[in-house]
């Protein structure tokens, strides 16, 4: 029921904010963006993205190709990645589109991570961006390590192993991530770095002052772009 209420509550803010934002139609003849998926972190839901998703469709996205992935957030990561790949299939198929660009925060990382690495990610993601990713694990998973996904997420787990194992930015994908020495939730803040990846220091940014802060929302549509 919740995941329900959840997902009824992000196609209304779509269609509201669509109707508001959407370009002109002459805008809207261009060749069409690949769809973009949000995913969100521990302890959240979809709805965090909803200043991405107006900055999105200021930028010239149209409603039916900007998405927010919800799972459960304690179950494995495996599992959400796996769900993951399920809704990709989909969005593909609704919007004909070969690719669709990820943007993930925190524990999100995680999770959209496995999915390109071992799912067969590789060959329908075009552009993978982490806010505040965990993608070297945090310290902060202990307190909720009865968790599996939290199990996963702390550091030196063996499906951090396994995932940063070898090539950490595997395939053609334009991988970039954002973090902040002022995180605050990301134990050590550096977890969030890639090898491959563009890292980009965002400057003094607290761990959910990612999802709304204007220059890092401005970089990662320009950036998408």
């Amino acid at each position: 029921m919740r995941r329900a209420v959840l997902a009824a509550a992000i196609t209304g803010f779509l269609a509201v904010a669509g109707s508001m934002l959407l370009p002109s139609t002459t805008a809207q003849a261009a060749a069409p963006r690949d769809p973009v998926i949000f995913v969100h972190g521990y302890a959240s839901n979809g709805l965090v993205w909803a200043p991405m998703v107006g900055r999105a469709l200021a930028a010239g996205y149209p409603a039916s190709r900007v998405y927010a992935f919800e799972y459960d957030i304690n179950q494995s990561l495996v599992t959400s990645a796996n769900q993951l790949k399920s809704y990709v299939d989909g969005v593909r198929s609704r919007t004909g589109a070969s690719k669709v660009d990820l943007v993930n925060h925190s524990m999100g990382g995680l999770v959209t991570r496995y999915y390109v690495k071992n799912l067969g990610g590789t060959s329908t993601v075009d552009q993978w961006g982490s806010l505040a990713g965990a993608n070297h694990g945090t310290t902060s998973a202990y307190a909720c390590i009865i968790f599996a996904s939290c199990q996963q997420m702390a550091p030196n787990s063996s499906f951090l192993q396994q995932l940063n194992s070898g090539d950490e930015t595997p395939g053609s994908v334009a991988y970039r991530t954002w973090y902040s020495s002022c995180d605050g939730v990301i134990n050590p803040y550096q977890s969030t770095q890639l090898n491959g990846a563009v890292n980009t220091n965002v400057g003094c940014v607290n761990h959910l002052a990612f999802l709304t802060n204007g220059t890092v929302g401005e970089q990662v549509i320009g950036w998408l772009d």
